[in-house]
């Protein structure tokens, strides 16, 4: 049964819940990280959004600035990078102050079978999601326990974290390192003050990731709602919503957890991508093809 009850599409928390709040959102210029990082500063939050795309993450600042006249610091940084890391956390201090709250957001994957991946593509989704998450996550922490701050740690992982899944498995290697490093961290930072928790989306459709993992002629054929229970996908705005309350002081005694927010997908079928198993060989060379000219095109 369909609901005309779309409240949970609406912000859910109260005006200037997060005014204490110094947030650093890695992948924070696009898609999900994007659509945290308005929130957080519609609720008066100064944050500071990274990548390696300094003119995507300008754009991005000035669009969420100018709609909730709160400061948006955009920071070049490639995450894979410690001395990065160091540095862009050391420009956010400058800037805003001693951020207080990590969200570890940035990712990189796409759907392949295993043995046509080279080390160098498994390395990268590696790179990117596990070290860019620790790299992250050690300068942080690092930080708030040589100045006595208390923090919380947002990480971002998948619900394939701990089912696995085919054809995305360098990501659901990095990502399940991820959700170990959550829950190790929540009991040994916790004497520091620093809470660490995890949301493990499943799908929520964003323009440039969604096509480079199933292209667009395609993703009819493979639609992952019909795999949802409650057979639609993710609105930004649930997620955004989830991800402001793990960051605020109203999630003070949530500390090691992992939440989901799938509308029960993984209960219904483990592996978010196990479906692709019907794609025959000649069908993967047009994809690979497709994602290699949606590459180049950015």
């Amino acid at each position: 049964m369909n609901s005309e009850n779309k409240n949970y599409t609406q912000p859910m928390l109260r005006e200037n819940a997060l005014a204490d709040k110094i947030i650093v959102v890695t992948g924070g210029g696009t898609g999900l990280g994007k659509a945290m990082s308005a929130y957080f500063s519609e609720l008066g939050a100064k944050v500071a959004i990274a990548s390696r795309k300094l003119e995507t993450l300008e754009k991005t600042a000035g669009e969420i600035s100018g709609k909730t006249g709160n400061e948006v610091l955009a920071v070049q940084c490639d995450v894979t990078s410690y001395d990065d890391v160091e540095n862009m956390f050391a420009t956010v201090k400058e800037k805003l102050g001693s951020a207080n709250v990590l969200v570890n957001n940035a990712a990189g994957n796409f759907i392949s079978p295993t043995e046509r991946l080279s080390h160098r593509a498994f390395d990268k989704i590696v790179d990117i999601v596990l070290r860019g998450s620790y790299n992250a996550t050690l300068a942080f922490g690092k930080e708030k326990i040589a100045e006595k701050i208390s923090g919380s740690i947002l990480n971002i992982v998948t619900t394939y974290a701990w089912t696995g899944s085919a054809f995305v498995v360098p990501s659901a290697v990095s990502k399940a390192g991820v959700l170990a490093m959550t829950r190790s961290l929540a009991v040994e930072w916790a004497k520091y003050g620093i809470r660490t928790n995890a949301i493990a989306p499943g799908p929520f459709p964003t323009k440039g990731a969604w096509e480079r993992l199933v292209p667009k002629e395609y993703q009819d054929k493979f639609d992952f709602a019909k795999k949802v229970p409650l057979r639609r996908v993710g609105e930004h705005q649930e997620l955004a919503n989830l991800a402001a309350y793990l960051v605020s002081d109203f999630s003070a005694y949530i500390n090691g957890e992992v939440i989901t927010i799938d509308g029960g997908e993984w209960l219904q079928g483990a592996g978010q991508f196990n479906i692709l198993q019907m794609i025959p060989p000649e069908m993967w060379d047009n994809i690979e093809r497709q994602i290699r000219s949606l590459k180049k095109k950015e």
